[in-house]
């Protein structure tokens, strides 16, 4: 329809697989793009701590919204990762 805002009838891309690297948390979206967060940042260190086995258990929960280590009791929301962080 001409005129019509498609962006709010778009869906919000969902994370579909994980892996780890060179330091970091690689997350893969349904969208094709590949989000690496360091694994050194301070909020992650519940993830860099883990042993590979933790790390290795991950789900996705709801719809792949979120990731979720549930042995860790934590997660990454996909909708944090997609916004601008300030530099401090």
């Amino acid at each position: 329809m001409p005129g019509t805002n498609t962006s709010r009838h778009r869906s919000q891309p969902k994370a579909v697989g994980v892996r780890f690297g060179r330091g970091r948390v690689y997350i893969s979206l349904n969208d094709g793009r590949e989000i690496g967060l360091p694994l050194s940042h301070r909020d992650l260190r519940w993830l860099r701590e883990a042993s590979p086995k933790l790390r290795r258990d991950w789900t996705l929960e709801p719809g792949g919204r979120t990731v979720y280590w549930p042995g860790l009791e934590d997660g990454i929301e996909v909708e944090h990762l997609l916004k601008p962080q300030r530099l401090r």
